[in-house]
């Protein structure tokens, strides 16, 4: 079995396997209630969780099971980022669950891509590369990049791309594990430094 099946395999697999998970987090938050918590939030990702940095990602659409993973994950050290460890220290269950309901409910606003970058992003994003046994981003993130929320992955179009860049290169160097059965790393960890940037840049002009 070449690489390529074998990824193809284990993408299969992670999907039935997050797919069985109830996805009942947008439910259990209060989106009200999210907004009238997230003003410490906003100084980061935004009052409408779209931020102005490039470096912060934005929150805005995301879907609310990934959202809510992300923070618990901040909260017990399965994700390391000091900055957002200290802001969620303090953070109940339903806090988490009301932010992430809140984020989950508004609109995120759509960048532009490299003109030079497109064509290699997009090949990547929409093909992957068979002979290497990348798969399809598309395969878990949607042709629209809207992600899948249901499976708690990530939307992804709009996204700034120095964050994308940022996220992917983490992923590939192993500093950034908390993905379900290593899907990312073992993806990313086939793609150049060019192919990350010419993905990310697509991604953030992508609707």
């Amino acid at each position: 079995m070449n690489k390529f099946a074998i990824a193809l395999v284990s993408l299969v697999v992670s999907l039935l396997i997050s797919a069985m998970a109830p996805a009942l987090v947008f439910a259990q938050g209060d989106a009200a209630a999210g907004k009238a918590k997230s003003a410490l939030c906003g100084s980061c990702h935004g009052v409408d969780g779209n931020s102005a940095l490039a470096m912060n990602p934005k929150l805005a659409g995301q879907g609310a099971g990934y959202l809510y993973k992300q923070l618990v994950e901040f909260k017990s050290g399965v994700r390391q980022n000091a900055t957002m460890a200290a802001m969620v220290m303090s953070l109940s269950d339903q806090d988490m669950l009301d932010l992430s309901a809140y984020y989950a409910s508004q609109q995120v606003t759509i960048g532009g891509a490299d003109p030079a970058l497109i064509e290699l992003g997009e090949s990547i994003y929409r093909g992957g590369n068979k002979e290497l046994g990348v798969a399809a981003c598309t395969s878990c993130h949607s042709t629209d990049g809207t992600g899948n929320a249901p499976a708690k992955f990530p939307a992804v179009g709009g996204q700034h791309a120095e964050y994308t860049v940022a996220q992917l290169k983490a992923f590939r160097s192993g500093m950034r594990n908390n993905d379900s059965g290593s899907m990312m790393r073992s993806t990313v960890e086939r793609l150049t430094d060019k192919e990350i940037e010419a993905l990310a840049s697509y991604l953030e002009g992508l609707n």
